[in-house]
Formats: structure tokens, sequence, C-alpha cells
């Protein structure tokens, strides 16, 4: 056993006491008088797909949050893109310095900062059993939705690729063969600056073997910043985002089920909006005065995305053996631009402002050919006797061309570089899986998966406008790293009674080798392999009768090789892949959920997260004279050593809360929901200073309303955002302290209206 192994094996005894001992008072609970909760209303039990076959979430040994029902739509109310979901459950944040088009999300506090859009992601999203690689994919809207699972830790055997750090699962709803008629719902809200959110779906039942059903999101946004730079008002931060999927079942006998989805999504709205000098050297604090409603650059702004994609799921029950065959199909076609000095003018091109503008920069991203196949042939067994098993096989195979645009902004903005890059990717996968149960209370788990992974990214200088590119062509223009691994778990469950199981997880994964491409500012540089270790102990419970439940986990993993992305600094504001000889991150999740009283739900959910990089080596270029450096000089000059340092938009605490209450009146029901959801301050570069750190965050939201006629209509009054807190989320680091802030999440007041028939 390795010394990683034996560190893990010491901390699994004292997370098994504190399992047990958290246990105790529910197993106790259980016991008491049945008479106290008469009548109480009792939680339903939670069906996930963590593993792949559906299962109760308690007998699941992995840390895993549903949202899904009421709290799904509330959260997603008043034209929330997916950044909604930050730290709605234990242990996930997610940004975006893209707007709408790009989220990042991060597990336990590890993920990737990377804005190129070639980035790999050590968190997966996984939509209707098919895997989206590419970030802007990871877009798409949540609508229609079943369920929406997060997978913490390593997912590293069962799913698609690249999971390292956990997976998101989004779960349409299906067409439905049992209805005999036209069924569906409408949803549309109204708010603060025109903001419009239309949601719907219509289930058709065209026969006893045929159903389909069509679902369709459209949001809206006015603009509501101003420029004052160019006096104009209500320039910025306003969208139109289009989205829809179409389903059809075919269910000819019970051996046999085809579903086929076709989905597309359309987006025209502001990119991120950058400001200089918003940041008060010496403090992470915006400048006295700070006005979200108003900026001040002269370059443009913008963003527009095309998605089409579609997917076939096939499935043949064989006695006591199911066949899964699932072919995905997308392509993505995105274009972002911004003025990324976040002011008008320059140093030597007065007048400039807001502050020192050191140089004029204003660059696009685009994606101007996408194409991303998967297949997956997947075995599953259904025998009735102690032992089952699944295998499968995977490919997956991905092409585009990236281009990096630059602007002459003091020249009218026109096209000065256009430098293209072309990836492709290939990566092939053998799994499987079994089970057994050692009795009717114990059983164990184990997976493993081969990948090969395969990338060839070129950068072709001949497709520079005018010749003018600052790329270093002495570094090298094209890389083609190949990885292979083996990645595996293992786990063991154990029932205390029918409602109270304990895990433990032995988890591994990897990522594949990255090539970030040459640019403006930087050469290509390639970043090699990844691997996670991953140890977790977890309780999940119901006590009180089913009315309440809990979840909780201590996990403890290890990142080999961890792939890092230095962006910014003073040399060269440059973008640049390397890999950290080890990281490593612990700390504990917890979900709760509880019928305080009749028809008062009480949900709460929180996690500690440490992180931190061990690599004594290891030197980034930090930010200029702009920025207070906290960290020692490193071997060259210019450069800070960043060993022991927390991975950048890592917060260690996350906690969110809800609650609702509903009153019967007249035959329907009053109601009233509160949400909210915190996070700890976060550093944005992997080196720390005091100014480029964001500062905790607190996000609420209220809903009072009305239902009737046995739920099927509804109407509400709603706010998001309603605290108005105005943070940094994340910074610039030129020689001055540029910056961007949540103005993607404005608080807003609305009423909706919701019809079920």
């Amino acid at each position: 056993m390795n010394q990683y192994l034996k560190k893990r094996a010491r901390r699994a005894c004292t997370s098994i006491l504190l399992g047990l001992a958290c246990a105790a008072p529910p197993v106790l609970a259980q016991t008491a008088d049945p008479a106290a909760s008469s009548g109480a209303t009792q939680l339903q039990p939670i069906i996930v797909t963590a593993e792949r076959r559906q299962e109760d979430i308690k007998s699941v040994p992995v840390a895993v949050t549903t949202l899904g029902d009421e709290k799904l739509d509330v959260l997603n109310s008043g034209g929330q893109d997916l950044e909604f979901l930050a730290s709605r459950v234990p242990s996930l944040n997610v940004e975006s310095s893209f707007g709408r088009s790009y989220p990042r999300f991060y597990i336990r506090g590890y993920g990737n900062v990377d804005f190129h859009q070639n980035a790999s992601q050590p968190v997966s999203m996984v939509y209707d059993d098919v895997v989206l690689e590419s970030s802007v994919l990871k877009g798409f809207p949540a609508f229609d939705l079943a369920q929406i699972e997060v997978l913490r830790g390593p997912q590293g055997t069962l799913f698609g690729r690249n999971t390292p750090a956990g997976v998101i699962k989004f779960d349409s709803n299906k067409p439905d063969l049992a209805d005999s008629s036209p069924s569906g719902y409408a949803n549309l809200s109204t708010a603060t600056y025109h903001t419009t959110n239309l949601e719907g779906a219509l289930n058709l039942p065209i026969n006893a073997e045929w159903a389909a059903r069509v679902s369709v999101l459209s949001q809206h946004r006015n603009n509501w910043i101003g420029n004052s730079h160019t006096e104009q008002s209500d320039q910025y931060g306003g969208y139109d985002d289009d989205s829809f999927r179409g389903q059809l079942l075919y269910v000819p006998d019970t051996d046999f089920s085809a579903l086929f989805n076709v989905h597309a999504r359309t987006m025209n709205g502001s990119a991120s909006l950058f400001r200089a000098n918003i940041i008060q050297k010496g403090t992470d604090n915006l400048v006295p005065g700070f006005d979200v409603n108003n900026v001040q650059t002269d370059g443009r702004n913008g963003q527009t995305l095309k998605n089409y994609g579609g997917n076939l799921r096939l499935q043949w029950k064989l006695g006591g053996l199911t066949l899964y065959s699932i072919t995905g199909v997308e392509t993505v076609q995105v274009y972002s631009r911004g003025d990324i000095d976040g002011g008008y003018g320059a140093s030597y091109a007065p007048p400039y402002g807001p502050g020192f503008i050191p140089f004029s920069d204003e660059t696009a991203d685009g994606t101007s050919h996408h194409r991303q196949i998967t297949q997956e042939l997947r075995a599953e067994s259904n025998y009735t006797g102690p032992f089952n098993w699944q295998s499968g096989l995977y490919y997956f195979h991905e092409d585009y061309l990236v281009d990096n645009y630059t602007y002459d902004t003091l020249g009218g903005g026109d096209l000065t570089d256009d430098i293209k890059s072309r990836q492709t990717n290939t990566a092939l996968a053998l799994f499987g899986s079994v089970r057994y149960d050692l009795t009717s209370d114990f059983n164990v788990r184990a997976g493993v998966r081969y990948t090969r992974d395969d990338k060839q990214l070129v950068t072709n200088p001949n497709d520079v406008v005018g010749g003018g590119s600052d790329v270093d062509q002495s570094a090298g223009l094209s890389a083609s790293p190949k990885s292979n691994k083996i990645s595996w778990d293992a786990s063991a469950g154990y029932a205390l009674g029918d409602d109270t199981h304990l895990y433990v997880r032995l988890a591994n994964a990897f990522r594949g080798s990255t090539v970030e491409p040459a640019s403006q500012f930087n050469p290509m540089s390639v970043a090699k392999p990844e691997t996670t270790t991953s140890f977790e102990v977890g309780l999940k419970t119901d006590f009180f009768d089913h009315r309440a439940r809990l979840d909780f986990d201590v996990y403890d993993y290890q990142v080999k090789d961890q792939q890092l992305t230095a962006v910014g600094g003073d040399t060269g504001n440059a973008s640049v892949l390397l890999n950290a000889k080890k990281t490593v991150g612990r700390g504990a999740e917890f979900d709760l959920d509880a019928y305080l009283a009749d028809h008062l739900l009480w949900t709460l959910g929180g996690s500690y997260n440490f992180t931190e990089i061990q690599d004594p080596n290891l030197a980034v270029a930090p930010c200029g004279d702009g920025c207070t450096v906290l960290n020692p000089a490193g071997p060259v000059a210019g450069t800070v050593l960043i060993n022991g340092n927390p991975l950048p938009q890592a917060p260690r605490w996350v906690a969110n809360t809800t609650m609702r209450y509903g009153y019967p009146f007249h035959g329907g029901e009053l109601f009233a929901y509160t949400d909210w959801a915190y996070r700890s301050d976060v550093n944005f570069t992997l080196y720390k200073s005091i100014e480029f750190v964001g500062k905790p965050m607190l996000t609420g939201g209220l809903r009072a309303g009305y239902n009737w006629d046995s739920g099927k209509y509804e109407a509400a009054f709603f706010g998001r955002n309603i605290t108005n807190q105005i943070r940094l989320v994340g910074g610039l680091d030129f020689n001055n302290l540029t910056g961007f802030v949540n103005d993607y999440n404005p608080r807003i007041w609305g009423l909706q209206f919701k019809e079920r028939f």
C-alpha cells in the first residue's frame, strides 16, 4: 500500500467514527412515538442514476445532490443562466468570463479557469446521457427537466470522459405513453429590465407505441448598462436566448424502446463587461462610487451562439440482460468580443481612462466550425441473485476550428489579427463495473476503465491578417499529445436498517493532456495528463418517520500533475498551461431536508472545502505595480512561487438553504418560498494578492403566491438577488486593477404565472 493510501486509511477510521456519531441521533429518533408525527408530510424517495442504474439515493455509494420539482423551478426563474447553480449544492461553484455562453464548473474546489474555447474541464456535463465536452456546449440551458444530479468526486469508470472532479447530470422530462390526451405546461414570467422567461412543454401521445414531447425556452432582457464614454444609455447587459427540444419515443413492446432527441439553442447578447481600475489598491473593495449601471469603454462588446444537436437512445431487454446504445451529435458556433482593457484610450494615446490604461486591447474568441460525435454501447445485467455487472465501449470524436481575433480599437475597430487553430480529439474507452451483495445489508462494488485520448492542435500562421501577429513561431505551432490510462473505483455499502446507509469509496480518474493554442500574447503550451485519487466516507439516512433526511460525507483527494492555467500577469499578459506536481483537497459536505411542521419544508446544505497546491518550485508571473502580491519571489525575475496556495475559484465555505410554507385557502394554497446561497471568498489567480480576491457572496430570493384547482394554476410574485450585492467575480491583472462584477445577475422583481394541462 503506498503512502497516500495509508494516510487515507488512517483518516478513514476517524471519518467512520464521525459518520457513526452523526448517524446515532437519527437512529435513536426513529424509536420515538409514531403518534408524535401523525399526519405529518413525508419526504418522498429520490431515485438517481449516479451509477447508470435507477437506485434510491440512500443506497448509492456516491456523494450526490439532486435539484428538481419546485426548487429547480424557483432557482431558474427570472431568465437565469447556469450560473444559478453556484453554491446551490454543496461544494459547487460556477463562474464565467464570457457571459452566458461559457460557464466553468468547480466541484470541491477543483476546476479550470482556462478561458480558451478548446479548454478541457475536470467537471463533466452529461445532458440526456450524452457528454457535452466543449465548455460552450455546457452552457445549454436547464428547462423542462426531471432532475439535475450533481455527483461529487471522481466518476472515472462509468461516465464519458474527463470526470476527475465530478459530473453534473441533466435529465429531461421524457415523452409519456401513459397519457391518453395531450398534456404539458406553460410558465411565463416578466420582471425588471423587461426580463421575460417563457418556458413550456407539450406531451403528445400518438398511439399505443409512439409519443412525442416538445419543450421550449425563450429568455429576454433589455440592455440596462450604459456607457458614459460614448454617452449611450442602456447599451449592454441584455440578451435573447432561445432553446428548443423535441423528443420522439417508440415502445413497440416491453423489450425494446427508442428515444429520438433533437435540440437547438440560439443566443445573442452581451459578453462579460471588463471595467478598468475598479478595485481599491491595497484592498479587495470596489472603488468608492462604483456604478454597476455604467462602464467607460471605447471597444465593442457582444456575443452570438448557435448550437444544434441530436441523440438516439436505444434499449433492448434480453432476459437477464439489457443492452443500450447511445449516439450523440453536437455542433456549436460562438463569437464573443470584448474591450479587454476595460477603458478608453491608452497611456500612449490620450485621453484615456478611467485611471491608467497601459495599452488598448480589444479581442474576440470564436468557434467557426465544431462537431462532436459520441457513441456508447453498454450491457447491463438484471439478475435476481447477489451478483450484477455492467460493461461497455465508449467512443468520442471532436473537431473544431478556433479563431483568436484582435482589433485596432484606436483605429476604428478594424480586424488586425485572426489566428486560427484547429484541434481534433479522439478518445476510446472500455469500461466495466460489478456489484456483489455479501449479505442483505452489505454490498461491495468495483469498476475499471481503460481510456486512450489523442489530440492534435495546429495553429496556422498563414491565416494571420496582414502578417502582423505576435505569435512566437519559434515555440512551435503544433502539438499531438497522446494519453492512455486505467482508472478505477471501489466502494462498500452497509445498511443500518431500512433508512440508514453507510458507505466508503476509493476512486481514481484521469484527464488527458491539454493543448493551448498560440495567440497574440502567448505561444502554444501543452500540459501533460493529470490523475486524481479520492477517498470518501458517507452517511445517508431518513429519520423522524421520513419527515427528515440527512446526507453527510467527508472526503480527501490528491491530484498528481494537475493541469493549471496561469492567466495574465505583468510579463506579457500571457495565458500558459502548466502542471503542478501535486494538489490536495479535503472537506466535508451535507444535505438536510426536513418538514419542521405540516406544510413547512426546510432544506439546508453546506460544505467545507480545503485545497492546496503542493509544488515548491512552481512559479508564475504576477501582476505588476497594480496589485499587492503576497507570495515570495520565484527563481526567475518577475515570477512568484505559488506553493501552498489554494486553487483559484475555490471557496472554503459553501452554504445554501430554502424554506417553503403552504397554507390551504379556499380550495387552493397560499405559499411563501425563500432561498439563499453563500460562498466564502475566492482567489482569482494562482498567486495570492490582496486585490484579486472575490469577497464572500450571499444571494437570496423570495417567492410568494397562490396555486389552485389542484395545482393546475399558479400565480406568484418573486425577487432574485434581493440583497443586490455587487461583487467582483473576476479580474484581469494588467498593470491596473481591471475586473468584472456580477452584473449578469442584477436584482429583479417580477410576476410569474404557470398553467399545467
